[in-house]
C-alpha cells in the first residue's frame, strides 16, 4: 500500500499531501521526519533524481522536481522498484501539467490540476493509472453544463 504522498517546498513547508491508512496521530511524525530527511538529503541534488531510503519497515522514495520536494512511502508490494513507478508517473504528470519542472508558484498555480492527476494515478493506496495520455484525459477540466 502507497501510505503518503507528500509535495514540499524547499523550506519544509507542505504543499499537498495525501496519506492512506495512516492513523492521524502519526501523520505529524511522518510530516516532519520526510521533510528532516529531504533537507539533509536534497541539497545538490539533481533534478528527478531519486534517493531512496527505510524506516520502521516501510520504503521511502524521494526527489525534486524543479523548486518541489516529493515524497513518496509505501509498504509490502509497495518496495523501492514500485514506488520508482509511482514516483515516474507522478512526476511526469506534474511537468505535463506545468509545462516544465514547476516552480514553487507554478505549481500553486496548477494546484487543482496536480490535485486531480494526483488522485487518478494513487487512488485508496494503490496505483491506479500510470499511462500519462489516460491521466491527462481523466483530468481535463470541463465547462460547466448551462441548464
Amino acid at each position: 500500500m502507497i501510505l503518503a504522498v507528500l509535495f514540499a517546498n524547499s523550506d519544509g513547508n507542505i504543499l499537498i499531501e495525501r496519506f492512506h491508512g495512516v492513523p492521524a496521530e502519526e501523520r505529524l511524525h511522518w510530516r516532519s521526519f520526510l521533510v528532516k530527511l529531504g533537507s539533509e538529503n536534497l541539497k545538490g541534488s539533481k533534478n528527478e533524481e531519486l534517493h531512496v531510503a527505510s524506516h520502521k519497515s516501510v520504503s521511502i522514495v524521494y526527489t525534486t522536481i524543479g523548486d518541489v520536494c516529493l515524497y513518496i512511502v509505501g509498504k509490502d508490494e509497495y518496495d523501492e522498484l514500485a514506488l520508482a513507478e509511482v514516483i515516474f508517473a507522478i512526476t511526469s504528470a506534474v511537468k505535463d501539467v506545468c509545462g516544465k519542472p514547476p516552480t514553487e508558484r507554478l505549481f500553486l498555480d496548477k494546484y487543482g490540476r496536480i490535485c486531480l492527476c494526483l488522485d487518478e494515478i494513487v487512488w485508496q493506496g494503490l496505483l491506479e493509472n500510470t499511462e500519462k495520455d489516460r491521466v491527462r484525459r481523466l483530468t481535463r477540466l470541463k465547462p460547466p453544463v448551462e441548464p
